[in-house]
């Protein structure tokens, strides 16, 4: 049998509540772990994500450690390395810009089922009906034109007038492939059709459409009259709008197909270092005090939560026609669409 060892005398001599006080530490800590962390990959733009995070940190104590992904490929990139670390999770929380691509994430074995308490009057059309994400502060897909170039009045209302001859070369489109540009193509297949949506986007590309990086390429190229028009994000337009450049926004094919709103999702990592953490995350940012803010910061999103006060340039969902859409379906179609869009416009 071998000898008992002896602790050192010095913790021999510890008085017993040093002990207790040791133990209830290690409690609150989780022995060892420290429950005041939270990591978040967020493919928002730091500089409406950053101000969200720090206002948790000051309401919970909580510090946020967040991971952000630069460019237009942000989304992807963020998608792609969740899916690298599905076995050893990092991240506690997936903040999305949009939704396509947390379904990928959901059907990978990613995600973690939470159904927060504070998503109970979100629409259901814009949250996933197992609990997997949740969707919030949207944006519309709309088109933004130079109002030094183009009047009111001489301005495209439908997507559909960007094919006519007198927009040749003169419409900026972001990379199809990516982001809100790859959600709202998918979607366009879904509602038209396969051949009426070919048809469009082959017109598109014949009616020599201007393809740029992203939806901030967009808004700069029609801001600084690169081009009259383009088909942009709200966010991004409202950001040109802000900054005093010489743009107006166009809710398009509102006597007919409706305009897409894209909502951003937040999802729970599944086996992700900090869980209650990432849950009491997920409720605050599904606040509709949080949605509130949002509308309110240059970016301009679109409360999901019906009543939430807006200001006079924000329009609220149900102030417009929308398109239905079925992001399970858009999921299920993206990558094939993408191949198709980046043979057609991208080579």
């Amino acid at each position: 049998m071998a000898p008992i060892r002896k602790l050192p005398r010095r913790l021999e001599a510890t008085p017993w509540w040093r002990w207790l006080f040791l133990a209830l530490a290690l409690a609150l800590t989780g022995c060892g772990g420290n429950p005041g962390e939270l990591v978040v990959y967020t493919s928002r733009d730091q500089l409406y994500a950053e101000p969200v995070l720090k206002a948790f940190e000051r309401e919970t104590g909580i510090r946020v450690q967040a991971v952000y992904d630069t460019g237009a490929t942000k989304t992807v990139g963020l998608t792609n390395r969740l899916l690298a670390e599905k076995d050893h999770p990092q991240a506690d929380v997936f903040w999305n810009s949009e939704v396509a691509r947390t379904i990928v994430l959901k059907r990978a074995g990613v995600l973690a089922p939470y159904s927060s308490p504070q998503a109970k009057d979100i629409p259901q059309a814009y949250k996933d009906p197992q609990g997997y994400w949740t969707g919030f502060g949207a944006r519309a897909r709309v088109i933004l034109y130079n109002t030094a170039m183009v009047s009111e009045a001489e301005a495209p209302h439908s997507l559909f007038d960007l094919t006519q001859p007198r927009w040749r070369g003169k419409v900026a489109l972001g990379t199809p492939v990516l982001g809100t540009m790859a959600t709202h193509h998918t979607a366009l297949f879904l509602r038209l059709g396969d051949e009426q949506a070919r048809a469009f986007f082959q017109a598109l590309a014949a009616n020599d459409v201007r393809i740029v990086v992203g939806n901030t390429a967009v808004r700069d190229a029609v801001s600084s009259g690169e081009v009259p028009v383009g088909i942009i994000d709200t966010s991004d337009a409202q950001e040109a709008i802000a900054d005093g450049a010489p743009v107006a926004i166009i809710y398009p094919d509102q006597d007919g197909l409706g305009t897409l709103v894209i909502p951003n999702s937040v999802a729970l990592i599944a086996g992700a270092p900090h869980p209650e953490n990432g849950r009491r995350f997920i409720d605050y940012l599904l606040r509709p005090e949080t949605e509130k803010s949002l509308a309110w910061s240059r970016s301009a999103q679109m409360p999901l939560h019906p009543g939430v006060e807006v200001p006079g340039h924000v329009r609220r969902a149900d102030q417009i026609r929308t398109f239905e859409v079925d992001f399970e379906a858009v999921a299920d179609r993206m990558d094939e669409v993408s191949t198709y869009l980046n043979e057609l416009f991208v080579r």
